[in-house]
Order: structure tokens, then sequence, then C-alpha cells
């Protein structure tokens, strides 16, 4: 005799339908003190108020929810009896019962009036003030990929991700004998897989000697940056930093009561103080100055070195993307020269990869990297470990330096054709950066970039005004930057050219075409006529 191939089970009465009514669990128990039915009645109007059960669906028959819980018929009933009297649930003729959409509205539009009453909570008496509120903020459009000319900074163009090398390293991490490494609590412990590559096969192209105790892996740079002003700055701190200068380090910064001191920066990077004993860290950004790109010269390195070590000052260098030149020979990190003991480095596994990733590390001395790392363990633990075993893998595979050589090659590529662009198609001059990402651009001074970003936006090109990156934001409006990693290739003309448009509307200038003034406008100071442009070739050491 044939068998069914699904037998069905000889009591279906021991088996409930699945339904759409309820698929939270519903506990009620006999050792409360509270009756049954109540307690029932309780867990459902809960359930409708947040949502869980469906208006749409009937709630479940008194016989299933009895057979699903354990109790009687008349407890469920006597439940569904309350919930009617109040209102919460309706009868429908030959249909059961529903959720009283209209009761629930009645309740949404009464809870908003008590809103507005002020019955809720005052949340201004329990959130502490921060330290950087009124500070200017880098904001990007939200919806920057959508439009035709997006030249945003500090994104990548997706499809030059590395996708099927970094399948196969998260892959490969999660078998034996990544997976342990991939899985474990490692308390306050870094990848040492990774630590040891990223000694042996990175950090050496920037010229960087380092042990594994020299090493924190960090989500990202702006972790670091985070974990050394909660140890190292407080309101009695003085930190210099650059002018203009990354945002973002200096909201960090300002958010543990340290005084921000501006220092000027010029075509040939941060002009030193005078004396630097009056400071206790400095934050540079040497080999791509954030945000013009200007490379800080050799003699300059040598001088700030001195002049910290001397006044017993620490330097905190940020190397965001320095594998990115196209013109002239790299110049070695200062934590690579002689004598920077003092210097604390921070760099990044995927600003060129992709910045979702956040994954970078920290260089420094051992006793400071003790006291980081103990920091990090008691805000996250530490970076999740499959991350960190694939990006080892990725490394040792070779396929992380291969991307760096391929992405340089396309990036030099959309540099060329954005710097033959500005020259046809902007109306004042604009010499490019030797390397990074993004072209910094200093236009008339009567030049708005806050209105000429918003009018740019109209005609779908993305740019990102500059004034935030100033001290004195009012007194520096005249400046904005494009990025040119995440664009295509083949927008890059066709959006420089609308760009052009644009301010040639908003500041009565025409095109290149012999309009364009007889000096190049110096990206620093617009004022200086005939001065080195930005992007000028830096002194090399």
């Amino acid at each position: 005799m044939a068998t069914s191939r699904n037998p069905r089970p000889a009591n279906r009465a021991d088996l409930p339908e699945p339904r759409e009514g309820v698929r939270a669990p519903i506990a009620v128990s006999a050792q409360s003190g509270e009756p049954l039915y109540r307690q029932l009645r309780q867990a459902l109007e809960h359930q409708i108020l947040v949502g869980t059960l469906v208006p749409e669906q009937p709630l479940p028959s008194s016989r299933e929810m009895a057979r699903e819980l354990g109790l009687s018929r008349n407890t469920v009933n006597a439940a569904y009896q309350e919930l009617l009297a109040s209102g919460m649930i309706e009868s429908r003729s030959r249909r059961g019962y529903f959720i009283n959409t209209q009761m629930l509205r009645n309740r949404e539009l009464g809870a908003a009036a008590a809103t507005a009453e002020g019955s809720a909570v005052d949340w201004s008496r329990h959130i502490r003030p921060r330290e950087d509120a009124g500070m200017p903020e880098i904001t990007k459009v939200r919806n920057w990929s959508s439009h035709p000319y997006p030249f945003v900074a500090g994104q990548v163009d997706e499809r030059d991700f590395p996708r099927l090398a970094w399948s196969r390293a998260l892959r490969d991490a999660m078998d034996a004998p990544h997976l342990f490494y991939s899985l474990r609590d490692s308390v306050d412990e870094d990848d040492p897989f990774l630590v040891e590559v990223l000694c042996k096969r990175v950090l050496p192209a920037r010229g960087i000697q380092a042990r594994p105790e020299n090493i924190l892996i960090t989500a990202g740079s702006q972790q670091g940056l985070d974990l050394l002003a909660q140890t190292m700055m407080g309101r009695d701190t003085v930190v210099g930093v650059e002018n203009p200068g990354y945002v973002d380090a200096r909201h960090t910064f300002a958010r543990t009561g340290a005084t921000l001191r501006p220092l000027e920066v010029d075509e040939h990077g941060l002009v030193p103080p005078e004396a630097f004993g009056d400071l206790d860290l400095l934050y540079l950004t040497p080999s791509h100055h954030s945000p013009t790109n200007v490379t800080l010269s050799g003699s300059r390195r040598q001088q700030i070195l001195a002049g910290t070590r001397d006044a017993g000052a620490l330097i905190i260098e940020d190397d965001y993307d320095s594998e990115f030149r196209y013109r002239g020979k790299p110049t070695p990190a200062l934590k690579a020269l002689p004598n920077s003991g003092h210097v604390i480095y921070l760099g990044s596994f995927t600003k060129f990869l992709a910045p979702g990733l956040r994954m970078g590390y920290l260089v420094a001395e051992a006793e400071l990297i003790t006291e980081l790392r103990n920091q990090r363990r008691y805000k996250i633990r530490h970076i999740p470990g499959h991350p960190q075993r694939a990006m080892a893998l990725l490394i040792e595979s070779g396929q992380y330096h291969r991307t760096i050589s391929r992405r340089r090659t396309q990036l030099q590529r959309k540099w060329q054709v954005l710097t033959e662009a500005l020259e046809e198609f902007v109306p004042f001059k604009v010499v490019a950066p030797p390397g990074g990402v993004s072209v910094w651009i200093t236009g008339p001074a009567d030049l708005d970039c806050v209105e000429l970003a918003a009018e740019a936006l109209k005609a779908g090109i993305v740019i990102e005004r500059g004034d935030v990156f100033y001290d004195d934001p009012g007194a520096n409006r005249n400046h904005f930057r494009l990025g040119f990693a995440a664009i295509k290739l083949e927008a890059i003309r066709p959006g420089i050219r609308e760009l052009g448009r644009v301010i040639a509307g908003l500041s009565g200038l025409t095109g290149r075409q012999g309009e364009a003034p007889s000096h190049p406008v110096d990206p620093l100071n617009p004022a200086r006529s005939g001065s080195v442009p930005n992007g000028a070739p830096a002194e090399q050491l």
C-alpha cells in the first residue's frame, strides 16, 4: 500500500494552524495574583497598541487561543469581552473579533495632545550640552549618488571595490584555522595576524618600523582621534589645529573642553608658530592637507618635529590618503623620520577600499597604546574579529596592494580629466594638488560658495562648500571642494562644464576663453597676487 510522502499527524487538533493574528508570545501564569483572563486581556491590549497584531486580520478564535495557551475557552472569552467593552476590539458578524482602528486613532490623537501639553519627557534636562555646540559641521547631500554630477569627497565608486577578493577573504576567515580569531571575544586584543601583516606589509611602505606593541586597530581613524582626545585632552589642554583644517577632528577635540589654537596653512603646508611652548598637542595632515591637499614641505617637517620635541608637545599625524599622489614623489611620514617618538600616527585600511568598512590603526609608543587599548575596551571592547581577519587575508594575498595600484591608476585618470575640465570651463585659474582625492578651489573674493553649492545642486551638481573648514567661516565663503573618487569618469567633464555655467551666472564671469585673471589665485590667500598656487610642487626631503 502506498504511503503519503507528507503524512499528517493523526490528531490535527494538537497542532494549531498558523495565523496572521498572533505571532508574539503571550505569557500568563496561574501563580500570579492577577486573574488569568485579566492577564490575557492586558497582554492582548499591549500587542494591539504596539502594532504586533494586524488590524486587517481577525483575532484567533476563543477555541484556538485556548488551545495555544492551555487555557479554558471561558477564560479567553472573558478577556475578549473586556476588550470589547473597552472599545479596543469590535465584533463583525460571522467574521470574528477585529481591532477597532478608530479607537487606535483616537488614542494616537490623545497621545499627541498630551505631548503638546508638556507631559512628554523634557530631554534637555537629561542630555548634557556639547562643548562643540555651534561649531560648523561638514554636511553631506544625503542622496548624492542620485545626482548626475556628484563631486563629493570621502566617498568611492562602488564599482571599484574588489568585491570578489573581499568576499573570498570573508569566506576564508570563517574556516579553520581563522574561525577562532573571527568569532572570539578578544576582550581588548587585536587580531595578531592583522597586526603582523600591518607591521610587515603596510607600514614599511610609509617608512615606518613598528612592533605589535606599538599597534592599535581602530574603527576608522575617527575612533583613533576620539580615543586620543579622551585619553590626553581636557580643559587644561591646548591643541594646535590647521586652519583651514579637518572639521571632525576639531569637534572631537573640542568635546573634551580643550582649547583649539588655529594655525595658518599656505602653499607649503602648516606655517609653524614662532614657539611651540604653549601647545600640548599638534594635529597635522602633512601628506595631503585636509582640505587643500597641499604637502607639508621637508624643511617645515624638520622644524615642527624639533620644535614640538623641545617643547614637550605631541604630534598627531593623520595620514589618511597618502597612497594617492599623481605628481612628484611621495614624502615620508613624519613618524618615519628620526627623533619622531613623540609622533602618534593614524592610518586607515579602508579610506581607499570603502570608507563604510570603518577600519584603521594607530601607531605610537607602547605605553600610550596600552592606555588606549584600555580606553577602547570600555567603549566597544574591540573591532569585530571577522573583518579584522578578512583584512589580514586580503593584505597577505597581495590583493590589497594590487587594489591600491589599480585605484591609483583610476584616480589619476579622473584627476587628469578634472584638471583639464577646470582649465577649460571654470572662469578663474585653478591649480590641482599633486595628490589626494579632491581639489580645493578658491574663487574670487565676491564668489559666495554657500550660494554656489545651493545653485549647483539645482543643476544636479554636488559640491562641498569650503567655509566650514575655517575657524572663521563667515570670512571664508569663496572656497569649495570637488571630490573625484566617487563620480564616474565620463561624468566629470560635463559636470564641470555645467558648474562653470553656474559660476558664471552667479559671478558675472565668463568662461576661461580670454577672461581669466592673468595670475593664478592663491587658494589659501586670494589677496596675494601671483603667489604660488595650491598644489605647487612642495619642497622634498
